[in-house]
């Protein structure tokens, strides 16, 4: 019982340390009126292709950068630099998930009084990242739907706390037994004022809607 008092202690220190920076984080962003979002998935959902299908999309008025979240290597942010945009990869050596002051070392990197968007690209995973503020406005969540419908009814705690869910790889949906109302039933009765989009980053299915919508964010957010 002692071992699980201090480990719950130590937790509860954690996120209570994550928090506080977290709020130095937004505070951040908000006084350069930057909108941040915390984009987070599985391993595999498309989160960084979805980023190589979006940036395209935006018009040149908005100015954007990248925070790429990854256990090692500089894979992702080589691939979104591609795309003439500001990117900093953070890998965090073995952590499931980003935290709210990996993301402060690295925005003295950015000049955020010129962004109007700030995208973090987090750790794959599920279950950690959720429990973690970065700082963030809110929270997308990438779900390819070949994950199978149960995933939303599984792992509640992340689309409780997200303002969108993106349902990617809808062009494989014939090829799944995915039930796609079972899968959006479960989502709003989750989360009843979460955004659904049926999205497919190999045909770009859905990717205008998207972007639209988050241009939106971005435009309220400012106001």
């Amino acid at each position: 019982m002692d071992n699980e008092r201090r480990e719950i202690e130590v937790m509860a220190n954690l996120r209570d340390s994550n928090d506080m920076q977290a709020e130095v984080n937004r505070a951040h962003f908000r006084k350069n009126n930057c909108l941040a979002i915390n984009i987070l998935g599985s391993p595999g959902a498309g989160k960084t292709t979805l980023l190589e299908k979006t940036l395209p999309l935006f018009n040149e008025n908005i100015s954007l950068a990248v925070i790429e979240g990854d256990i090692f290597t500089s894979k992702d942010a080589d691939r979104i630099s591609v795309h003439d945009v500001p990117v900093i990869q953070i890998n965090t050596g073995g952590s499931c998930h980003l935290d709210s002051k990996m993301v402060a070392k690295v925005l003295p990197e950015f000049d955020c009084q010129s962004l109007d968007l700030m995208i973090i690209e987090n750790v794959g995973n599920l279950v950690c990242p959720a429990d973690f503020d970065l700082g963030e406005a809110f929270k997308v969540i990438v779900l390819s739907i070949v994950e199978g419908d149960d995933k939303p009814a599984k792992y509640p705690v992340i689309f409780r706390k997200a303002k969108a869910v993106l349902l990617n790889k809808m062009d494989l949906e014939g090829l799944t037994d995915v039930n796609m109302e079972r899968m959006k039933q479960d989502i709003r009765v989750i989360n009843p004022d979460i955004r659904i989009f049926e999205i497919s980053c190999r045909t770009g299915k859905g990717l205008q809607d998207w972007t639209k919508w988050l241009l939106g964010e971005v435009l309220a957010f400012q106001s």
